[in-house]
């Protein structure tokens, strides 16, 4: 008899889901197919901002960092802020030079977490990720904090609202990501050359006050008592706080897939141009900073008073360099939503977290990435009241863990490999591994009291996390494998009359749960129809000769093999259009879905299991389908 329809939800829940649906697509935009995946990767001129508006926007504060530890001492000691910066923009010097290689070397991107897996091994690259994760975070927060700061400098009646402000951009920040890495490059384009052709204008009309006016004698900076003596320790920590002009340059080895090809020369070619930026442009702000005897303010940023100075208070171009300088501060946040999605990902396919880290979405972006960056940015927001006092100090420790760790396992590779050339390399790599480590060190010693004790404590705890995440999804694909021969096991049992009901079986993979749902469908129904969505990077003819392996020849003994391909992202909508076909075609048909389900033993366990099997149920309850069978796999503890 066959079952009744529309018994799979209440017409008030299809509504609703539908209204959400369609506002989902209003906000975001609508599905890209995957062919155009190709068309959705950047050209070097968008990608720049995208990937580098982090490193590029640290030049509005690297050097007034750098001089807030140096007044400790004096004003005297504001003169070290030169051979600081010259320093500095040595060690971005090779720090870029050394991802060029990295670059040249995994095209496929990935940065220091590829390297330390490929290289120093499993404990090394968990390190590298952690690190990665906590600093984009970070970078996420801090950028957005501080462009709030700046806006509420302009506009004071704004002071007490700057957390609520902060979550409001931060949340258009990732609605823009959400949309599309396209949508994203355009976005962010305008402010961010916008800011450097402000510093540009600013380092010409210096150049002029200084040739015609002032005069290249430095001013003296105004007089302020020492409060600490002037010893190695506090220069290294001026040292360190000026390194947080380094933040971001990872981001373009980490991006390379978002270059059009050939994706890898444009991300050289790219990570040259920004290095050259960066440098460039701090140099400007430190060097017109020490001739114009410019000392950290609580009411002015020292790229303000530099404006005041070139530009003179309250010109037009003194407000579009403190605009473009808030914009560019907000957007610097996009660096983090470029790159804390891709690398979860990587993470996600190596199964150091949840699978569904690794899913892409509609728009072609990992959205489950972009969505848990914005809650983890917005705690760093509430929990700072959107004070960047704390979360700064914190800024640099992230990245240089990543940025020696990288060049460690570049090392450990050209001595493996010795190609053409590989001793200058392996030099150069070592030189930048043992540089970043003393000043991942310094940053650790100086920075402990301020904050930094948390992430020395918080990336040990992430890595256990990701460790135990992989070990509890290896105990799991143990268990659901199929065994050496194990895949011929599946028979179909006799049958004595026809029943006249067709199964419809999802099949996500040929496993242990998969088979029992084959198994039972086999035993109440005429048909078997085993229904496999091709996700990127399937072999089909792998499937069939696995499918041929477990069952016989195909369509021989009742079971048919039917492989989906999925035009946009979803692996979803191909199986519940397929269902919604096979109805229309047999409407004298009963229809059965089967979908099989592993049934966790921990609660931590519906957070890797599961999670596309439930979207597909609730899609299919969407659509009114007829019957529903879930077949149970309990996972062994």
């Amino acid at each position: 008899m066959p079952a009744r329809k529309g018994t799979s939800g209440h017409p008030w829940c299809r509504s609703a889901a539908t209204v959400l649906n369609n506002l989902a697509r209003r906000l975001l935009g609508n599905p890209l197919p995957r062919s155009q995946s190709d068309s959705e990767k950047l050209p070097s001129f968008e990608a720049l901002p995208i990937l580098s508006s982090d490193a590029l926007s640290s030049v509005a504060y690297a050097t007034e960092a750098a001089l807030g530890v140096l007044i400790l001492a004096g004003s005297q000691a504001l003169e070290l802020s030169l051979p600081i910066t010259g320093a500095i923009v040595l060690l971005i010097g090779i720090v870029v030079l050394s991802y060029r290689q990295t670059i040249e070397a995994y095209p496929q991107g990935g940065g220091s977490y590829v390297v330390a897996r490929e290289n120093l091994g499993t404990w090394p690259s968990l390190i590298a990720a952690a690190s990665l994760l906590v600093d984009y975070t970070l970078t996420a927060a801090v950028s957005l904090m501080a462009g709030t700061q700046a806006l509420s400098s302009l506009l004071p009646a704004l002071l007490p609202y700057e957390t609520p402000i902060a979550l409001v951009l931060l949340v258009l920040v990732g609605w823009a990501n959400l949309r599309g890495v396209k949508e994203a490059g355009r976005a962010f384009a305008i402010p961010t050359y916008a800011f450097v052709v402000m510093v540009v204008l600013l380092a010409l009309f210096g150049l002029q006050n200084l040739v015609f006016a002032h005069g290249f004698t430095p001013d003296a900076p105004p007089v302020v008592r020492a409060m600490e003596p002037l010893g190695l320790f506090l220069i290294l920590r001026a040292f360190s706080s000026g390194c947080s002009a380094m933040t971001g340059i990872e981001a373009i080895a980490n991006g390379v897939k978002v270059f059009r090809e050939p994706a890898a020369k444009r991300a050289q070619r790219t990570m040259l141009v920004m290095g050259v930026m960066l440098s460039l442009m701090f140099l400007v702000v430190s060097g017109l900073g020490w001739l114009y005897g410019v000392a950290p303010d609580p009411d002015r940023t020292v790229l303000a008073q530099i404006g005041i100075r070139v530009f003179g208070n309250g010109s037009p171009l003194f407000w579009a360099l403190q605009i473009s300088t808030l914009l560019i501060l907000t957007l610097a946040a996009n660096t983090a939503f470029a790159g804390f999605p891709r690398l979860a990902a990587m993470l996600a396919q190596d199964r150091f977290l949840p699978r569904q880290m690794a899913w892409i979405g509609d728009r072609l972006v990992f959205q489950n990435g972009i969505t848990v960056l914005l809650v983890a940015a917005a705690l760093v927001i509430l929990v700072c009241r959107g004070d960047t006092t704390v979360a700064v100090n914190l800024y640099a420790l992230g990245v240089f863990s990543a940025f020696t760790l990288s060049q460690a396992g570049m090392v450990v590779r050209w001595w493996r490999l010795r190609g053409p050339g590989w001793l200058g390399r392996l030099l150069m790599n070592a030189l930048g591994s043992l540089t970043t480590f003393v000043v991942l060190v310094v940053i650790i010693v100086s920075k402990f009291d301020e904050g930094a004790w948390t992430v020395v404590i918080a990336i040990p705890l992430l890595v256990w996390m990701l460790a135990r995440i992989r070990h509890r999804y290896d105990t799991v694909y143990r268990a659901i494998s199929l065994r050496p021969g194990e895949d011929r096991s599946l028979r179909l049992p006799p049958r004595r009359d026809p029943v006249g009901n067709t199964s419809l079986v999802w099949v996500p993979s040929l496993s242990r749960p998969s088979l029992e749902a084959l198994r039972y469908a086999a035993t109440v129904s005429d048909r078997v129809v085993a229904v496999w969505v091709l996700a990127e990077g399937d072999d089909p003819s792998a499937i069939r000769e696995q499918w041929r392996r477990c069952v016989g020849e195909e369509d021989g003994r009742g079971f048919e093999l039917r492989l989906l391909e999925s035009p946009f992202a979803s692996l979803i909508d191909p199986f519940v259009e397929f269902v919604a076909q096979e109805e229309q075609r047999h409407p004298e048909t009963t229809f059965t879905i089967v979908m099989p389900m592993g049934i966790p033993r921990y609660r931590f366990d519906g957070l890797l299991l599961n999670q596309r099997g439930l979207n597909m149920r609730r899609s299919l309850d969407a659509h009114r389908n007829r019957v529903f069978t879930l077949v149970r796999y309990y996972l062994p503890a």
